[in-house]
């Protein structure tokens, strides 16, 4: 050293990057062959390669430290409602299209969905504000569908895998996505109070606007207090087109652009100040006199939101176990590296105890995301259908709620140096408790997983036979297996008050049962030990002795 150094730098570690997400993590890559989209698997290969650069990750960086700036007035004092973004957030938006996450499975093929859904696993290890203007989109497809000259117009351009952000009519750009709007200051979650209104124009008024896109026009005035990104070349939407409360609650598709060419009356009042998922705009908007075109039918709107509900929540159980992933990566390779006390963390046992337990849990969280996601592509099967009814709130509640201490846990193995801004964990931990917000509750998802026991004895079957695959090979496993169906059996009459339990033992059997068939020995038996033996604790590093850790972390992540 020369003598006025301060001191030598070492025994820091570098940045996580320059890696393939997809090679490094078995358990994503044997859960796509297994559930139906191997054929996948090479295109999955590069895609994780080009998400690891160091190039790639910046951009996440930029996105959201220069997040959406809202404009609504050009310099001569026009209304415009723009939204203006770093290019860091299209160059990610424009990797998403292209990779299909909006569209694939609606193009057909043999496990579609799974292979979307590994694909949108990835990206969440990356940046989550770009997935949600993706999932949005992705969700609205079989919407849409339910008017046909909507999807001939429209349809094209959400399909297309050309990212177009220019803030023009829908025909003269290359591709389309999708926004949402439901909630509402009084009501949140509870849309069904929703006082947004909405009365139809004459035909003989709508024609001489609009043409022959003048069919079922109805003229929107109120407000939503979430609207989804704003700069979406449109949006569904939920209003009440009768005096009747919620026997009116319709949905309606609300482009940007009419198709005379003039801005709709949607007006951007502010961007949400959000804790998190800062590079995506979340807006709040009035509506004006806004014309929209009804969805299926009037008073139907609920049945419409609730099939779209079930891909958002699907895709919040994949963005949560992405960005689990995500922090155990950065954890992992960091303890591996960092000297303490004469060797390396990740050599310390009560160490190895964290890391080896938060590495079940982002093991588990795969494997039943990918599960789900086959259901849902073999929704045609109204077993599977059924068990996706049963899955997609009991995931939604559970994963998504381990997420902020799976965050906090994953920071404090970095330790001071994770908990600057400097660190991707700050951006993880306010990312990872948006998932249990939006697109329903826990408290919601908890009930409506209730909900669906009672009213359908299928779904208890289902359930039932998706657990009894793994068999009777362990003991522990089987009694806990029968004293859950025996309890949800008795759920005709929901016992509220218990619903958060009951969702998270659902959530805690089928990860066993996928394990138990799937995963290394070492692995199920140290989930059953610590999750099914004894009910899990509020921190992770609670492994009880004898368990395989250091089998468990060359596993989580291979470098």
């Amino acid at each position: 050293m020369r003598p006025f150094d301060t001191h030598e730098v070492r025994n820091t570690v570098a940045p996580f990057e320059n890696v393939n997400l997809y090679s490094a993590d078995p358990a994503l890559q044997e859960a796509l062959v297994r559930e139906g989209a191997g054929d996948a698997a090479a295109s999955l290969h590069a895609l994780g390669a080009q998400l690891g650069r160091a190039e790639t990750l910046d951009l996440a960086r930029l996105a959201n430290l220069y997040g959406p700036q809202l404009h609504n007035f050009d310099r001569q004092g026009n209304r415009i409602d723009e939204v203006e973004f770093h290019p860091a957030w299209h160059s990610l938006m424009a990797l998403l299209i292209g990779h299909g996450a909006h569209s694939s499975p609606w193009q057909g093929g043999c496990g579609a969905q799974v292979a979307r859904a590994a694909r949108y696993l990835l990206f969440g290890q990356v940046e989550n504000g770009a997935q949600c203007p993706v999932t949005m989109t992705y969700a609205a497809v079989p919407a849409l569908k339910q008017s046909p000259r909507i999807a001939l117009k429209w349809l094209p351009k959400i399909l297309s895998t050309e990212y177009d952000p220019r803030s023009l009519p829908v025909e003269q750009k290359h591709g389309a996505i999708i926004g949402m709007g439901m909630t509402e200051k009084q009501g949140g979650s509870d849309v069904r109070s929703n006082t947004t209104r909405a009365e139809p124009v004459l035909p003989s008024e709508a024609r001489a606007l609009f043409g022959e896109d003048g069919e079922d026009v109805f003229r929107i005035v109120g407000h939503k207090w979430f609207f989804s990104a704003p700069q979406s070349d449109a949006h569904l939407i939920l209003a009440q087109t009768d005096s009747e409360g919620s026997a009116g609650l319709s949905c309606f598709f609300l482009p940007r652009y009419l198709p005379n060419g003039e801005r709709n009356a949607i007006r951007v009042q502010r961007l949400k100040d959000k804790v998190g998922n800062r590079s995506n705009a979340s807006s709040e908007v009035e509506f004006t006199g806004a014309y929209g075109w009804l969805i299926g039918k009037q008073g139907r709107g609920i049945p419409t939101i609730l099939e779209m509900g079930s891909y958002t929540r699907l895709d919040c159980v994949l963005g949560s176990a992405g960005s689990m992933r995500a922090a155990l990566t950065h954890a992992l390779h960091h303890a591996r590296r960092r000297v303490a006390f004469g060797r390396p963390l990740a050599e310390q046992p009560l160490m190895q105890n964290v890391l080896a337990d938060l590495a079940l849990e982002s093991e588990a969280a795969t494997v039943f995301a990918m599960r789900l996601a086959r259901c849902v592509d073999e929704a045609s099967d109204p077993a599977q259908a059924m068990l996706a009814r049963v899955l997609t709130p009991a995931g939604k509640y559970w994963i998504c709620k381990r997420g902020p201490g799976f965050g906090a846990e994953a920071m404090e193995v970095i330790g001071g140096s994770g908990y600057v801004e400097d660190s991707p964990l700050a951006r993880l931990y306010r990312e990872l408790p948006v998932n249990s917000i939006w697109e329903g509750s826990g408290n919601v998802m908890c009930l409506d997983l209730l909900r669906a026991l009672a009213r359908s004895p299928e779904a208890l079957e289902a359930l039932a036979a998706e657990l009894a695959l793994a068999g009777n090979g362990d003991i522990f496993f089987v009694a806990y297996r029968s004293t859950l169906l025996a309890d949800l059996a008795q759920q005709q009459q929901p016992d509220e008050f218990g619903a958060r339990v009951r969702a998270e033992r659902v959530v805690l059997a089928v990860q066993a049962a996928l394990l138990l068939r799937h995963a290394p020995e070492y692995v199920s038996s140290a989930f059953i030990a610590s999750r099914l033996k004894r009910e899990p604790g509020g921190a992770y590093g609670r492994l009880p002795s004898g368990v395989d850790c250091a089998a468990i972390l060359a596993r989580a992540l291979v470098e």
